[in-house]
């Protein structure tokens, strides 16, 4: 069984920085366009750590400020995670990896870095929640709402 083509999941190590705040720029601006009822959008993690809590402090500070509150519990991708999405985006190449090995076999699900998609040519979203500030997010957040706009408007069925 095929993903629906209109389907977005966007995975991170912890799901709780980068995968969550694309979840919701990516969800705003499918609103924004009238579309949020024909997508299927969601975010996960690669590792269990995480797994019930809410997304990181500074992130949720971050997306307060540009008036995009989450609204997120964290999760661990699955493999039914590889037939019910047909867009699954990673953040680095580690990301990436792991992603591409659990992947099963017959899966028609379109693995590829988010950054692919960086009008600015930068490949990795480095992950924020080592720095001891908030700029890691705001440049997180910059990077991510680039990259979901031109995949956006570069998506067909």
């Amino acid at each position: 069984m095929a993903a629906p083509s209109k389907s977005v999941l966007f995975v991170c190590l912890g799901n709780i920085c980068r995968s969550p705040m694309a979840e919701e720029i990516f969800r705003q601006m499918v609103k924004q366009k009238g579309e949020l009822d024909e997508w299927k959008i969601d975010s996960a993690a690669l590792g269990s750590w995480h797994i019930g809590s809410q997304p990181e402090k500074r992130g949720c500070k971050n997306m307060e400020q540009h008036k995009m509150p989450m609204n997120h519990m964290c999760r661990q991708v699955h493999k039914d995670d590889f037939k019910n999405f047909k867009y699954i985006f990673g953040f680095d190449n580690e990301n990436i990896s792991e992603l591409k090995r659990m992947r099963p076999a017959n899966s028609e699900s379109i693995v590829k870095l988010l950054g692919d998609y960086d009008p600015e040519g930068i490949k990795i979203i480095r992950d924020p929640y080592y720095d001891s500030g908030d700029k890691g997010f705001e440049d997180c957040y910059q990077q991510s709402s680039r990259c979901c706009k031109a995949f956006l408007d570069e998506f067909k069925v």
